[in-house]
């Protein structure tokens, strides 16, 4: 048991240097190349920073734990939306861009619909809505892409991430070696969090929804610390909604592909599977709460974050109660 902790802690600290590393090299080799700011943000970073969720949710989904690509999904986006997000706000509150916060949170909510259809209607996730989800993602890019080029100075330049100076050997070894520690360090976290799950007798959706969602959404946290920090908390918010998007979509979509599989039932509410009645309809609640009356009033209030961080507080603790 104690070395199945060590283990799965070694793969987050793989995971998150990987992740690191990898978004260095990418954006490195992107304005090597002369690509837009708004594209290397929008696209390399946040697919970047998701790419710990796809190697777990492909590792398990190939491993026949689709409890795990399943919870692993849905946790991230409240553990990103609800936590990661919500430090944000509560911290640092103020106006939002609208006008470029439309599209991503209309992609999320299209994305959840199909989501919602798979999950309540056919009961499964078949290979043929997987492929449908990748290419939704592949829409995404595109538009986000063809934006970035039509306004490339929708984001300030001093809320752009620095970029150190490298060779372009140093930055083709971050992006090999970060990709090789994120593949490493999500192997780990599936193998061993799904030891310590039937050690304490604790259902693999909760682990998944819980820890494993926590410890890939770290990436994002760091980005979210690191953008208030230099106070510009906008960054975050946005690189929090772009990798929503990516869960859903990227994330669920390589794994359902590479392996489809019918919705897991790990615990039970009132008789009916709990992702059902409580995981799914949260998962879409609060990203409501966090992105509509910002739109509506072009601001973030501290009141949504702190609301935000209740709800979360509560999905954790309820978990461990069924």
């Amino acid at each position: 048991m104690l070395i199945a902790i060590l283990l799965f802690v070694l793969g987050l600290v793989l995971l998150i240097k990987g992740g690191d590393w990898f978004v260095d090299g990418a954006t490195g080799l992107a304005r090597r190349f002369h690509l837009p700011d708004i594209i290397v943000g929008a696209t390399v970073v946040s697919i970047g920073t998701t790419l710990p969720e796809v190697m777990v949710s492909a590792t398990g989904a190939l491993n026949g734990q689709g409890s795990m690509a399943y919870g692993n999904a849905i946790g991230s986006i409240i553990c990103n939306t609800a936590l990661i997000a919500a430090i944000s706000v509560a911290v640092n509150p103020g106006k939002v861009n609208t006008k470029t916060m439309k599209m991503p949170v209309i992609f999320f909510f299209a994305s959840a619909a199909i989501y919602c259809v798979a999950a309540y209607v056919l009961g499964e996730f078949p290979r043929g809505l997987g492929i449908i989800m990748l290419a939704i993602f592949v829409i995404y890019m595109l538009i986000t892409i063809r934006q970035g080029f039509k306004n490339p100075d929708q984001i300030p330049d001093d809320e752009e991430p620095e970029v150190v100076n490298r060779s372009l050997l140093m930055e083709l070894v971050l992006l090999v070696v970060g990709a090789a520690l994120i593949a490493v360090g999500a192997d780990l976290l599936v193998d061993n969090g799904t030891i310590i799950a039937k050690e304490l007798g604790v259902p693999e959706t909760v682990i998944a929804l819980t820890f494993v969602a926590l410890g890939t959404s770290l990436p994002e946290l760091v980005t979210t610390i690191t953008s208030l920090r230099k106070g510009h908390a906008s960054l975050g918010i946005g690189n929090v909604i772009g990798a929503n998007i990516f869960n859903l979509v990227l994330v669920s979509g390589v794994a359902v592909t590479l392996a489809p599989f019918e919705v897991p039932v790990g615990n039970t509410l009132f008789g009916i599977n709990s992702s059902l009645i409580l995981d799914i309809p949260l998962m879409v609640a609060v990203m409501a709460l966090l992105t509509l009356p910002a739109l509506l009033s072009k601001k973030l209030s501290r009141w949504q974050g702190i609301t935000l961080l209740g709800i979360y507080a509560a999905f954790c603790a309820c978990q461990f109660m069924l």
